[in-house]
């Protein structure tokens, strides 16, 4: 079977364990994923059986863009609600001073990836090491945010929406707004809506053969 369709991964699974999921519910031996998920993450996933691994380079998959919901007051050594530290109640922010804290971020933006994700270090996911108690030792790295909107602000919760090059941590940006509030906070929620011209719809397979002809055309 060669296909190639757009899957919505749902929360607290990695994306491994995902695609074996699908592999035993569509009885196929040979699968791939593109656009590794951390587990903490639900969202658009693309999905290939047969030959149709080999395409997965020959698609736009960028930029992503990813709905999150920061927590203001959460602490956890993971970013998210795993892994908590600790929950302060904080102030609330005056909603324009909030918007323009998230809007601030639209450029490059320069971090160190969270420890708890899915970038490899040795052949191993970081999650994994971390998880484990070993030492992780990440880089710091340069993320294009192309653009960042504020989708709601009910405190201490914020909402935002994020067009960003590949690779970028949400996470990561997450705990940026709240550093420049002058807050602990980690994510409370994140999706990834769009990876390139993908997106999840009505769970509808895509021909990559069509694909690739309407990119032609």
């Amino acid at each position: 079977m060669n296909r190639l369709f757009v899957a919505k991964k749902p929360i607290y699974i990695s994306s491994n364990s995902f695609l074996h999921k699908i592999k035993k519910k569509y009885g196929v031996k040979k699968a791939g994923y593109s656009g590794t998920l951390d587990p903490f993450a639900s969202g658009v996933l693309i999905i290939g059986f047969g030959s149709y691994t080999k395409l997965f380079r020959f698609l736009k998959k960028t930029p992503k863009v990813y709905k999150a919901t920061l927590w203001l007051g959460l602490d956890s050594l993971s970013l998210d609600t795993e892994n908590v530290k600790d929950i302060k109640t904080v102030r609330e922010f005056d909603k324009e001073i909030v918007k323009k804290t998230v809007l601030s971020l639209k450029g490059e933006v320069t971090y160190t990836p969270p420890k708890f994700s899915a970038k490899k270090i040795d052949g191993k996911r970081a999650y994994e090491l971390a998880r484990e108690n070993k030492k992780v030792e990440l880089k710091e790295t340069i993320s294009t945010v192309y653009d960042i909107k504020l989708i709601n602000y009910n405190h201490p919760f914020i909402t935002f929406e994020a067009k960003v090059s590949e690779g970028t941590y949400i996470r990561s940006l997450g705990k940026i707004i709240a550093d420049k509030l002058g807050v602990k906070g980690s994510l409370s929620y994140l999706e990834r809506l769009k990876e390139g011209e993908f997106f999840y719809q009505n769970e509808k397979a895509i021909d990559i053969k069509n694909y690739l002809d309407i990119k032609q055309n």
